[in-house]
């Protein structure tokens, strides 16, 4: 299952590094894509929770403005 996350507050490849390391240890995460330029995650996995993806953004401090299935 693929989900898509909209994300503000990156600027760099180190933002774009600590996202993916915080959704990647989700469970249910096999893997996940980050575009710093895009603003945009794309995470893979099996049935991953959409909350728990959200909560994983946030506390590595930044937005998730939007979550598609």
């Amino acid at each position: 299952m693929k989900k898509i996350l909209t994300i503000e507050g990156m600027s760099c490849g180190h933002c774009a590094m600590r996202v993916k390391k915080a959704l990647e240890e989700v469970a249910g995460v096999s893997s996940a894509t980050v575009d710093v330029t895009e603003g945009k995650a794309v995470v893979e996995g099996d049935a991953p929770d959409s909350n728990m993806l959200r909560g994983a953004v946030e506390k590595a401090g930044y937005s998730v403005t939007g979550v598609l299935p």
